[in-house]
């Protein structure tokens, strides 16, 4: 039972933490939206979210949106916002609960032990490792699928828009060759390395088309409108993923 907290508030995150490892999960927190999209990515299979709704930068919503295209465990807001009209906002979001501040830490525990029965009798979906998210990207293995987030597909004028979704039309051997990067960040990849992994041991070829597919690869990139290039040059060695 692995259990996501997240809440800029330390002191709330912290105190969650503690009562649900003593009633048994295992628990990870993060005190931002970009802290719970990194955690999210790491943990290879989250039983259940636990979800503030005003975080600076990336809101609540916001956080929600971008893990239910990836991931299919339950999401429970935690907010002090009472209006009907912010619930709506986040079951739209894809929550699956929304308990408002103040609550009661039993009560709490009791509505996530009641999801976590209802996960474990329908359990199936996407899993919480099919996906690994970036600030600006999200990439989803299982479905294949790359996404740009805040961009507006390369669009002029250009106008940042967190709302916006736009993928990346990448060919088989180019999601392989950003699969095989992004699954280990920062480690460097010679030509001939990608080369084996992505096209075969045995493929009858030159190691140097690596370097037409990295550069195609950066051109959908930019054109997509990702503003930092998530792929780096180490000359003479090769290539390594540097997204954050």
């Amino acid at each position: 039972m692995h259990m996501l907290v997240v809440d800029d508030e330390v002191d709330i995150a912290n105190m969650l933490a503690e009562y649900f490892r003593m009633e048994g999960y295992e628990v990870t927190t993060a005190h931002s939206g970009a802290e719970a999209l990194a955690a999210a990515s790491a943990e290879s299979a989250l039983g259940i979210i636990l979800l503030d709704v005003n975080m600076p930068g990336m809101d609540g919503f916001e956080v929600c949106r971008r893990l239910r295209e990836h991931v299919s465990c339950p999401i429970m807001f935690l907010t002090a916002r009472v209006e009907d009209v912010d619930q709506l906002d986040g079951f739209a979001a894809g929550a699956d609960d929304y308990v408002l501040k103040p609550f009661s830490l039993e009560v709490l525990g009791r509505r996530v032990a009641a999801h976590m029965a209802r996960e474990g009798r329908a359990r199936g979906g996407k899993s919480g490792n099919a996906a690994r998210f970036f600030s600006e990207l999200t990439i989803d293995y299982a479905q294949r699928v790359v996404e740009v987030h805040g961009a507006n597909g390369g669009r002029q004028p250009y106008e940042a828009d967190d709302s916006i979704t736009t993928a990346v039309d990448l060919t088989k051997l180019e999601f392989d060759i950003v699969a095989l990067l992004s699954k280990r960040p920062g480690q460097v990849f010679d030509r001939d390395a990608i080369y084996e992994r992505v096209w075969g041991w045995d493929a009858a070829g030159d190691p140097s088309q690596v370097r037409e597919h990295i550069r195609r690869i950066r051109n959908k990139f930019a054109a997509a409108g990702v503003a930092e290039d998530p792929i780096a040059t180490v000359w003479g060695v090769g290539y390594k993923w540097v997204a954050k």
